[in-house]
């Protein structure tokens, strides 16, 4: 049967059909709906990982024991797996593997823009690039095909553009092989002793994924005008056949670790100009140059940043200046901002209001760092809040001590920060950490997390208890908080500033979206007492806004949190009954 499919959803079906048992994941958009809607197949066990090198040890532990496994997560995440990928290269697989891959070009929700191809090649394991839901599915089994094939685990690149698009997919039967398990030191303990051998193993692996790089059809030429020829892949392709249509040859590249060599010759041997087309790195032009091939245009008329459009193609390629898709109205600008009743932002308003410097982490909590609040002064990467706290600290000594806190997430803090936390225990920095338990994984959707007591398809789950967590590993000092009580907020975060030894700030408050969360009345403003000073827009609800020069609450959007009402010195605001 035909059905209208997510990039995610599609690829996630491909596992299926392709008899994945097992997958492992920690949300990260846009790769998050992969393992969502994996989640759906009661065949697959499906899991939330506390971090993206979890997911993929716990799959190539699947693996091993002869599953067909998968982890999925965003390009970042990579980086944080890449110590198990980089030697799972070297011991290959039992059942086969795929780490699936979602990149965000043009930073659509990611501190950074990275592109994954790099990680392939330094590892030394195959890609694949699908350019839509079709090739999602039938590249998600190719891929356990090459696993199992060239004994390797394989990385499935997707982007934003192709995982959070539709298009049709023809769905087929699933089929479960599993393997033995057999006892093998040799290939799987990588002492040095063992890993030496397994060095050439792994190249001439990559000399056979070459030879099958050149006749694959994963990689095909499609014959237009011979005046210009364009090699590109993934979502490049789309843009180009849409822009182009005929008006030029393309070699689509499928699989882009390895690349081919003869296939890329012979096409450009049949072309008058050769252009490449990729988004960010120019990693199939430099295999291009490297091959002694010349490229009339590449990233000198294509830029390095930024995800690629049909504008951009139409007016690179043809010369032409107009928009591709054009609207009849402006869109206004409408700059993120943390929810009506997000139980961060009270906390964000007292660290603010004290003039306190707050080292952020990745999160919904790092809108904090935008208008009217700008409480977050950094954020580099899951986790890095602790650590970096820990080291500014030792930097300044008491000078910062006494004026900085690390700020981040009950997931987050799952996923990285308790190994920034062993460092101030075991080193000794006065650093006060603040955790905003919200009770889910509030950025990606609302996912489970150690902390939350539920899994991935909201069954009872172990859960961890941060208090007791946070004793055991040295601190004396752990505070909960209500962060929607402002005056105790105050009180506890000027005290755990001035304490002479580390301390931990748990600001406790479930996210108001959770289905779980009943919404309290509206508050209402009372206007004969309102003076329109706006100490009620410090805090940057989207519920409060200035008319006429006077306080107006939306109902539609009022949780009823009262954070308003206790920032409001002349008793405008109330609750409704």
């Amino acid at each position: 049967m035909k059905e209208l499919m997510l990039g995610n959803k599609a690829l996630a079906r491909g596992l299926y059909e392709a008899g994945c048992c097992y997958i492992s994941a920690y949300p990260g958009t846009p790769s998050t709906e992969v393992t969502e809607e994996a989640a759906r197949f009661p065949e697959i066990y499906c899991e939330w990982a506390p971090n993206e090198k979890v997911a993929m040890e716990t799959a190539y532990g699947a693996s091993l024991a002869g599953k067909r496994s998968a982890c999925a997560m965003k390009h970042v995440g990579i980086n944080v797996a890449a110590d198990p990928l980089y030697t799972m290269s070297y011991t290959g697989i039992n059942a086969g593997l795929v780490i699936v891959v979602a990149d965000d070009p043009g930073m659509h929700s990611s501190q950074n823009e990275q592109d994954s191809r790099h990680h392939a090649i330094a590892a030394k394991v195959p890609m694949l690039e699908p350019a839509d839901s079709q090739e999602a599915v039938e590249m998600a089994k190719e891929a356990y095909r090459l696993s199992e094939e060239y004994d390797t685990p394989v990385m499935v690149k997707l982007c934003t553009r192709v995982s959070h698009g539709q298009s049709v997919v023809e769905t087929g039967a699933r089929t479960v092989p599993v393997k033995e398990y057999v006892k093998d030191i040799p290939k799987y303990v990588m002492v040095p002793d063992n890993a030496r051998p397994r060095h050439p193993i792994v190249e001439a692996r990559m000399e056979r994924l070459r030879e099958y790089a050149e006749t694959t059809p994963l990689n095909r030429v499609e014959m237009g005008d011979r005046k210009l020829g364009i090699i590109t892949h993934s979502t490049s392709y789309q843009y180009v056949k849409e822009v182009m249509g005929k008006d030029c040859s393309v070699l689509k590249l499928g699989m882009t670790n390895p690349l081919p060599e003869k296939l890329i010759r012979d096409f450009a041997a049949q072309v008058d100009r050769l252009v490449v087309v990729e988004e960010l790195e120019p990693i199939i032009e430099n295999h291009c140059r490297a091959m002694g091939l010349t490229v009339d245009a590449g990233k000198d008329v294509f830029p390095l940043i930024d995800e690629f459009s049909q504008t951009l193609l139409a007016k690179v390629l043809k010369g032409e200046e107009k928009p591709y898709v054009t609207v009849d109205d402006p869109v206004p600008v409408r700059p993120p901002v943390m929810c009506a009743g997000c139980p961060h932002r009270g906390i964000f308003y007292t660290l603010s209001k004290n003039k306190v410097t707050v080292l952020g982490d990745i999160g919904c909590y790092t809108l904090a760092a935008g208008a009217p609040l700008h409480a977050i002064e950094m954020c580099l990467c899951m986790g890095a809040s602790i650590g970096a706290v820990h080291g500014f600290n030792k930097a300044l000594g008491e000078e910062g001590e006494r004026k900085t806190v690390a700020i981040l997430g009950d997931s987050t803090f799952m996923h990285s920060g308790m190994t920034g936390l062993a460092d101030i225990a075991y080193n000794q920095s006065n650093s006060t950490v603040i955790i905003l338990d919200n009770s889910t994984t509030g950025m990606t959707g609302h996912q489970q997390n150690p902390t939350t007591g539920f899994n991935l398809r909201g069954e009872p789950a172990g859960k961890i208890d941060l208090e007791a967590l946070c004793r055991a590993m040295g601190f004396r000092r752990v505070v909960v908080v209500d962060p929607y009580d402002l005056k105790e907020c105050d009180r506890v975060i000027n005290e755990e500033l001035a304490a002479p030894e580390p301390s931990v700030i748990i600001a406790r408050r479930p996210c108001t979206l959770l289905k779980t969360v009943k919404a309290q009345p509206p508050v209402k403003v009372v206007n004969e007492n309102c003076k329109g000073c706006k100490s009620c827009m410090k805090i940057g609800c989207p519920a409060i806004s200035m008319r006429e020069k006077k306080a107006v609450i939306d109902p539609t959007q009022c949780t009823g949190c009262g954070v308003c009402i206790q920032m409001c010195q002349f008793d405008a605001m109330e609750q409704e009954v």
